[in-house]
């Protein structure tokens, strides 16, 4: 099993493969829109727009399961990152990151990335995983790290 053989739904409803993400360093990250993290989207999305010639994806998939931060429905978080983030990096549909309601592609991340005191575990949101070019899950980041802090292991990836 590869990052590659999994899909999942954009913000829009399309579904697209992580295979088009092919060969490209990938940064995929839980978010959520009324989290004292959300400031991140600006740090990420500087990221992104620094590095996407080089090879550089950042995914952000809303997730609601701390403390009910993301409630809005696909159109209310697109209107929300766009306009208080200018969010451009590729948005998807809400989901869980654990239990058993998990998506498919956060049940991978931990399997192969294991986090904290809290094992595989996605703590919060804004956890970040980092994939390299031949879909190797290659570095977890906390919640707590800022994007900017993961721009060295980024970079020596690219």
């Amino acid at each position: 099993m590869s990052f590659y053989d999994f899909d999942a739904n954009l913000l829009t409803g399309e579904k697209i493969s992580m295979k088009i993400f092919e060969n490209k360093t990938v940064v995929v990250v839980n978010t959520a829109s009324k989290c004292g993290l959300t400031p991140q989207y600006e740090g990420l999305e500087k990221l992104y727009k620094k590095y996407k010639d080089d090879g550089l994806v950042i995914l952000g998939f809303p997730c609601n399961q701390f403390a009910n931060q993301e409630k809005g429905n696909s159109e209310e978080i697109q209107e929300f990152c766009q306009v208080n983030y200018g969010v451009s990096f590729p948005m998807f549909e809400k989901v869980e990151v654990n239990g058993k309601n998990a998506h498919p592609i956060f049940k991978y991340l931990k399997s192969k990335l294991k986090g904290g005191i809290l094992g595989s575990r996605v703590k919060w949101n804004f956890t970040k995983f980092v994939i390299d070019k031949e879909a190797n899950p290659v570095k977890r980041f906390s919640p707590k790290t800022k994007p900017e802090e993961m721009e060295e292991t980024i970079k020596n990836l690219l």
